[in-house]
């Protein structure tokens, strides 16, 4: 025993110190180029050390989960939202759903400040923050048999921050959908190859849910074998029918694809967890992981260097041509998902905690699926950061800055610091097929770029650039379009919660003509946005996507302050810390970005300066960009407007949740005896199920017992 301790000891130790040196060479070389592999080091470091330390901690210490406890998918399994889900479906659903544009775009667009602000605030904002929100939300909603963030205020903070969290909750969460749904429509639209290979990823996650269901179940492993050589073929098809007669039926319009998407939406929605929204996510989540490992792999073959400084100028000015403002509070709020979400918090209490089969499971499927898509962050900010600096700013940078020719870019990226000349940027172009690559906003392109640069030093060269550059699109709009499915699905319980404190049908969340009719409302919604900034250059989604990055953090100040008023509430005041100083700081750093977009005076960003820059423009009879005509002047004077109210209006909202949360925590604490909580009641769970991904000798034991009662 005590030989396999000190084996043990040895083993973290060594982690401990493979973590220490990728930190200390991030963050001590100055004036020479650092290898990329030494990002992986420090963060596969960090993030072992927190699983094995500080979840465990949280799990056993703080929310003390109790495996003979009955989860609500034991309880109330009814087949359609309640469904014992195996944990490693699960784990892939969850990841699968969380996962989606944020990890991949937001710190790219982080990288115009460097790779070291946005890799610290990555890998210690999950470890403390993020994966916490996660694993503690789970945990509560799971107590309340799978209640929604929304409801769950209304029940345990009070009447006037409930409302307020409820009306913010689904406000943000119509914003956050059709933002993402944005992307896929953009990643997607004219692309046969990426078209037919996600579309096929429907009939294969409906095969796999039968198959565990009805044909074989239990059997996770057959269906996986299964469903990843179907999703491998499905890949390779889709170039095949890229280079058929076929592509002309698969290259679909962005129009077209929005009311597909609509139409995806209500039906995953609809229709029960285990048929297509669990299996497709699993699914998926197997080409994520896969693809991401691979490039960890080819970081450390190709051992490529970070081009991108470890801090730049822009970090301490506020004038990136990406995004303006200054690190504090800013990236902070670019890099959302990858360290700290608020829309994970509505997947740990819509979908997830009604599948749960064992309570031990909050650990690995919360913490650790924040974990792992920490790591596919930091691989985005990687491949951002590994490519020229020049080239990564003739990408980011608006047509405003670098105008619309290679010659015009490479004077502007000139003046900004960086160089890079006319020939570079088309040869940049030509060896990943695409006419430009001037302008491509939005952090995506970036991303391929930087993906089909590291892979084709391991596979391929630079003839193979071309094909990983489209390979990397189409794993970005599947990695997004899943989140766009499990949080339709989310929003119709949310708002089947907040109907149901005024039509009591409504509170059974499998009640058929609440699940249409939610679900058409919640479709509907960011439906509609959607279909406009498609149409619409300057309107619907695109009106409101300014506010995607400081919405989605005011989420997680809710996520926050609920789970921190729990703590305390069930007797937990000691622990309240573990939430309670995340909560400090998120609610810091987002009240101040919320309150610099609404009254700074630069109009780059002031919602408020702008409207104002432009509102003079109007009556000057000047054009300027991107408005090319005096009807979008005027159409960016109210979209301005609408994002400087909302912004305000957000942050009052949140505010109110804050100061009803902090009366109710003191008059807990003050007379305990009268506090109530909203719990389920305790009842024996009879599952017999592992904790983790690979069961300990004990519950290989606790399995064989079972089996041999059920066989008597």
């Amino acid at each position: 025993m005590s030989a396999l301790r000190g084996r043990t000891l040895a083993v973290w130790a060594l982690v401990a110190l493979v973590g220490a040196l990728g930190w200390a060479m991030l963050a001590l070389a100055r004036g020479e180029e650092v290898s990329a592999a030494w990002m992986v080091a420090a963060a596969l470091g960090s993030y072992a050390i927190a699983y094995r330390f500080y979840s465990r901690f949280i799990a056993g210490k703080v929310l003390r989960l109790d495996k003979t406890r009955a989860t609500p998918a034991e309880r109330l399994d009814n087949g359609i939202d309640y469904h014992p889900t195996d944990r490693r479906v699960l784990l892939g659903h969850h990841f699968a759903a969380i996962a989606g544009a944020g990890p991949l775009v937001g710190p790219v667009l982080a990288a115009q400040m460097g790779y070291l602000p946005g890799t610290i605030w990555i890998i210690v904002g999950v470890i403390f923050a993020g994966a916490v929100q996660d694993m503690v939300t789970l945990f509560f909603s799971m107590r309340r048999d799978g209640k929604s963030l929304g409801q769950m205020a209304r029940d345990e903070i009070g009447p006037v921050g409930g409302a307020a969290a409820l009306i913010a909750v689904f406000a943000i969460m119509i914003i956050l959908l059709a933002v993402l749904a944005l992307v896929v429509v953009n990643a997607l639209a004219g692309s046969p190859w990426g078209t037919f290979s996600i579309a096929m990823t429907i009939p294969i996650a409906l095969l796999m849910g039968f198959y565990l269901r009805v044909l074989r179940p239990g059997r996770v492993t057959e269906v996986s074998l299964i469903g990843v050589a179907l999703l491998l073929l499905a890949i390779v098809a889709g170039g095949w029918v890229n280079e058929s007669s076929w592509a002309s039926a698969f290259t679909l319009s962005p129009g077209t694809l929005v009311i597909w998407l609509v139409a995806y939406g209500f039906v995953a929605s609809v229709l029960p967890v285990w048929m297509l929204l669990a299996p497709r996510d699993y699914l998926s989540t197997f080409m994520k992981i896969g693809t991401i490992a691979l490039l960890a792999l080819g970081v450390v073959i190709a051992l490529p260097a970070m081009k991108m400084d470890a801090v730049t100028d822009f970090a301490s000015n506020g004038k990136g041509p990406v995004f303006a403002g200054s690190l504090f509070p800013f990236v902070f709020i670019t890099i959302a998902c990858g360290a700290l979400s608020g829309f994970h918090s509505l997947v740990s209490s819509g979908t997830t905690p009604k599948m749960i089969q064992k309570e031990t499971q909050v650990r690995m499927i919360g913490y650790g699926s924040m974990l792992m898509e920490s790591f596919v962050a930091i691989m985005a900010i990687t491949a951002a950061c590994i490519i020229d600096p020049g080239l990564y700013f003739a990408m980011n940078s608006p047509a405003g800055v670098v105008g619309t020719t290679v010659q015009s870019a490479s004077q502007a990226v000139t003046g900004l610091g960086f160089s890079i000349t006319p020939a570079q940027l088309a040869a940049a172009a030509k060896a990943v097929e695409e006419q430009s690559l001037l302008s491509r906003t939005g952090g995506a392109p970036t991303l391929a770029v930087g993906m089909s640069e590291i892979f084709s030093k391991v596979v391929g060269g630079n003839g193979l650039k071309a094909f990983w550059y489209h390979f990397a699109i189409m794993f970005e709009a599947l990695f997004i379009l899943t989140t766009v499915d499990a949080g339709t699905r989310v929003g119709r319980f949310m708002l089947q919660d907040m109907l149901g404190n005024v039509i009591k049908p409504f509170r059974n969340v499998s009640w058929r003509p609440g699940v249409w009719a939610a679900s058409a409302i919640v479709v509907g919604a960011w439906g509609y946005f959607l279909w406009v900034g498609v149409h619409e250059p300057l309107g619907g989604i695109n009106q409101l996507f300014p506010l995607f990055g400081i919405a989605n953090q005011l989420l997680a100040a809710v996520a926050l302050a609920v789970c921190t008023t729990l703590l305390i509430k069930s007797g937990r005041l000691k622990w309240a810390w573990v939430t309670g100083v995340p909560l400090a700081w998120d609610a810091t750093v987002t009240l101040t970005a919320s309150f610099q977009k609404v009254f700074s005076g630069d109009p780059r960003l002031g919602f408020f300066a702008q409207r104002t820059r432009y509102a003079d423009a109007i009556d000057a009879g000047t054009v300027l960009p991107p408005a090319k005509s005096m009807a979008d002047m005027h159409t960016v004077v109210t979209n301005s407007t609408v994002d400087g109210v909302l912004s305000a209006f957000f942050a009052v909202l949140v505010i109110l949740v804050l100061a009803d949360a902090a009366r109710v925590c003191v008059a807990s604490v003050r007379r305990p005896a009268a506090t109530t909580l909203k719990e389920a009641p305790h009842l024996p769970s009879r599952i017999v199920a592992p904790s983790g991904l690979i069961p300990t000798r004990e519950e290989k034991a606790e399995q064989l017992a079972a089996v041999g009662e059920e066989s008597r």
